[in-house]
C-alpha cells in the first residue's frame, strides 16, 4: 500500500469530456484518500463532478467522450489509470464494487436475480454452479431479503424498489470488496427504506472493515454515515475535513450555504424558513474566469472574479477561498 492503511489515493485527477461545444472539465484536479474501514462522503449539487469522479475510479467512463487527462488513481498500490482493461476488469466487481443510484436501470430486466448475481462469481471465482447458488442465497440473506430462494428465481420487475436496491448491494458485496463506491444509493427510495439501506451499508462496512466512498447531496446522510467529507463545486474540491468540522466549523462560503439550506427547527419548535444559495451552478462550458462560486457568493471580492483561488491548509480543514489568504498555508 502507498501509505499504511490508505486503500485509495486520488491524486490531481482531471477528467475531461471532449464535445462538439469544446472541452468540458468535469473533474479538474481532485485529490483525496480513503483509509481502510472509513467512509468518505463526496458532496455537492448535481453537475459538480461527484459521479464522474466515481466513474473515473471504476474505469466506466464513455471512451468516445471522456478521458482522464492527468493525475493518478492509486488503489492498494496499483495505478488504475495505467493498467489494461483486462487487469481493470479483474479488480472491478472483485476488489472495488459500486452501487448505482437507480437499481431498475442497473439490473437487466431479461435475466433472473440469480443469473445476474452469478456473473461476478463466474468472472472472479472458480465456484461450481451449486457453490455459486449457495453463496448468492447467503448474500441475499445477509442484506435482509426475505425468501431468498424465491427471489433467486425472480426478475427485477417483480421486486420493489427497496428490494432491488438490496439486490444491488448483494451484487456489490458478493466478492467481499475492499472498497465500495455508493452513488446516491437511496435517491429513488422512500424515507423508511432509505434508512434501512443506509443502516445495511453501515453494518456491512463495520463487519468487513471495508472502505466506502459515499456520493450524495443529502447532508443528513453525510452526518449519519461519513468519517470525512469532501465538498465539490464545478469539478473542484472547495472544502475537505472530518465530518464534525464540516458541520461545526465550515469555512468555505459554499459549505456554509449548503448547511444553511437544510430544513431545521427553531428553539420554540417552529419550522424555520429555508435559505437557499442564490443563482445556479455555472454551465460546464461557461466557467467564470476567477472563482467558480464567486457569482453566487455573498463574500465575493474583486479578486474573486479575476483569479482562481488555491486550496489553503487551515487548522482543521482545507478550503479553496481567497478569504483564507492570510489565515492558511497555500497547498496548490
Amino acid at each position: 500500500m502507498p501509505n499504511g492503511d490508505v486503500v485509495l489515493k486520488v491524486n490531481n485527477l482531471k477528467t475531461y469530456f471532449h464535445t462538439s461545444r469544446g472541452t468540458i472539465k468535469a473533474v479538474d484536479g481532485v485529490d483525496f484518500e480513503v483509509k481502510k474501514g472509513k467512509t468518505v462522503g463526496l458532496v455537492g449539487e448535481s453537475g459538480c463532478g461527484k459521479s464522474v469522479t466515481s466513474l473515473s475510479i471504476m474505469g466506466l467512463l464513455p471512451k468516445h467522450l471522456a478521458k482522464i487527462e492527468d493525475g493518478g488513481i492509486n488503489f492498494n498500490g496499483v495505478d488504475l489509470t495505467n493498467i489494461s482493461d483486462r487487469e481493470l476488469r479483474g479488480i472491478r466487481g472483485n476488489e472495488i464494487s459500486m452501487i448505482f443510484q437507480e437499481p431498475m436501470t442497473s439490473l437487466n430486466p431479461v435475466f433472473t436475480i440469480g443469473q445476474q448475481l452469478s456473473e461476478p462469481l463466474k468472472q472472479h471465482t472458480k465456484m461450481n454452479k451449486l457453490e455459486k447458488k449457495k453463496r448468492i442465497i447467503e448474500i441475499l440473506t445477509l442484506v435482509g431479503i426475505p425468501r431468498p430462494e424465491g427471489v433467486y428465481s425472480q426478475y427485477p420487475h417483480q421486486l420493489s424498489g427497496g428490494m432491488r436496491q438490496r439486490v444491488m448491494i448483494s451484487l456489490a458485496m458478493l466478492c467481499n470488496p475492499k472498497l465500495l463506491i455508493a452513488d446516491e444509493p437511496t435517491t429513488a427510495l422512500d424515507v423508511t427504506i432509505q434508512a434501512q439501506i443506509l443502516e445495511l451499508i453501515k453494518e456491512i462496512k463495520d463487519r468487513t472493515n471495508m472502505s466506502v466512498v459515499l456520493i450524495t447531496h443529502d447532508l443528513g446522510v453525510v452526518a449519519e454515515m461519513c468519517d470525512e467529507v469532501i465538498i465539490m463545486y464545478a469539478g473542484k474540491i472547495v472544502e475537505k475535513a472530518d465530518v464534525k468540522t464540516i458541520f461545526n466549523l465550515p469555512k468555505h462560503p459554499y459549505t456554509k450555504g449548503l448547511l444553511k439550506s437544510r430544513p431545521g427547527m427553531s428553539q420554540s419548535g417552529r419550522k424555520q424558513k429555508l435559505e437557499s444559495i442564490p443563482g445556479s451552478v455555472p454551465r460546464p462550458d461557461e466557467m467564470p474566469i476567477g472563482c467558480t462560486f464567486a457569482p453566487r457568493c455573498p463574500f465575493a471580492m474583486e479578486k474573486c472574479f479575476s483569479e482562481k483561488p488555491p486550496l489553503y491548509q487551515l487548522e482543521k480543514q482545507v478550503s479553496r477561498c481567497w478569504l483564507h489568504e492570510n489565515e492558511g498555508k497555500e497547498i496548490f
